[in-house]
């Protein structure tokens, strides 16, 4: 028995927990970001429609039959180029008739103008009255003014034989004919009968609440922007998510607000060689507003809600420890939030390995997880290091 004793107390301390004791884990990590002042360049993105950089509604401009129609609806046409043919054999007529009156006007004149002059001669060995020789005068000058009368009368009949071809006012596209062959027309009727489109450059119409546009004046006013201007990019988004290629330039903002919807239009200009955007297509466009140089940003997923809704994020105070603050970010920047107030230049913000943790925990700031990492899963803490060893 004396020789079984040491080994059973060997036995006995091993099994009451003689192992080495590990060294106390020391304070957590957490991954940080340390804010710091950065120009950024602020755009929105705002609902718009195309419009046609001109259009123009084809009216005649004489009255008759339409003969032809010369041209293929849809197609690109030219400005001048013939599109209708009205029935042109009552202006020639006109033509005709004006170029007979003319020709009888200027037989007029030599008549009353040798009779002028007899009048004169005669008037001056008082052979008639001098009224007689000044009638004589004024007839011959009627004669004159009812040749250049005639003259106006034969041009607007000629006007008049030109506008039976009723020719494409602007460049374009053409739409669909709403009269055919064979239609009366007046001069003073109110339906087009077609119209033509001009949609390279094509026009985008950008509605933008009164309210943002005076911020924005406000803001570039004060000097917390730089403002765009007149001239700045703009890009568009098309019906299906997909992204224009061509980048717009802004043109100008409207005046008048509307009082139903009180909203303002700002116009943007964009290439459309292709003719890929159509008059009335609803589009997205994101606009560049202007550059504010010292914009604090921080990352999404930095920051929480509080019960009342309001955003806070967790910063690494003095001595390490852990400190909620409530911060002001009212729009966000890619994928971060741009803090207006609650932050200073070289705050560290917890962006991830805080999320069981107190406020008043002493931490270790070290720098973040690359975004390959699990997100919601930050940096190992020593104890969690310690315990998978």
């Amino acid at each position: 028995m004396k020789k079984i004793a040491p080994a059973f107390v060997l036995l006995l301390t091993a099994c009451g927990g003689g192992a080495p004791q590990q060294p106390p884990a020391g304070p957590p990590e957490v991954g940080v970001v340390t804010v710091k002042q950065q120009a950024v360049t602020l755009s929105t993105e705002l609902p718009g429609r195309t419009s046609a950089y001109e259009t123009s509604d084809v009216r005649p401009q004489v009255n008759g039959l339409i003969l032809k129609r010369l041209f293929t609806e849809g197609d690109q046409v030219r400005a001048g180029q013939p599109l209708y043919l009205i029935d042109p054999a009552p202006y020639q007529a006109q033509v005709a008739n004006a170029r007979a009156a003319l020709a009888k006007a200027r037989a007029a004149i030599a008549s009353n103008d040798a009779l002028a002059r007899r009048y004169k001669e005669l008037a001056k060995i008082n052979a008639i009255s001098r009224q007689d020789a000044e009638n004589a005068v004024t007839t011959a000058q009627q004669a004159h003014a009812d040749v250049a009368a005639q003259l106006a009368n034969l041009r607007t009949a000629q006007i008049d034989l030109a506008r039976t071809t009723i020719r494409a006012p602007i460049s374009g596209r053409i739409g669909r004919s709403t009269y055919t062959t064979g239609a009366l027309v007046s001069a003073s009727q109110t339906d087009a009968l077609t119209t033509i489109q001009r949609l390279d450059p094509i026009f985008v119409d950008i509605q933008q609440s009164s309210a943002d546009v005076l911020k924005l004046r406000q803001q570039i006013l004060s000097g917390q922007l730089d403002a765009a201007g007149k001239g700045a990019r703009v890009r568009l988004k098309l019906e299906d998510g997909s992204t224009y290629d061509q980048e717009g330039v802004l043109k100008f903002t409207d005046v008048t607000v509307d009082a139903s919807t009180g909203s303002q239009v700002v116009r943007a200009q964009f290439p459309n060689p292709r003719g890929l955007l159509l008059p009335g297509m609803y589009v997205r466009a994101e606009m560049v507003e202007g550059t504010r140089t010292n914009a604090l940003l921080v990352p999404q997923v930095a920051v929480s809600r509080d019960e009342k809704g309001n955003p806070t994020v967790m910063v690494v105070g003095a001595q390490n420890k852990l400190e909620p603050r409530q911060i002001t970010a009212p729009r966000t920047v890619g994928t971060n939030w741009l803090v207006t107030s609650g932050l200073a230049p070289g705050d560290k913000v917890v962006v991830d390995g805080a999320q069981m943790l107190q406020p008043g925990t002493p931490v270790k700031p070290v720098a973040p997880q690359p975004q390959g990492g699990k997100q919601g899963q930050g940096p190992r803490s020593q104890a969690a290091a310690g315990k998978g060893q």
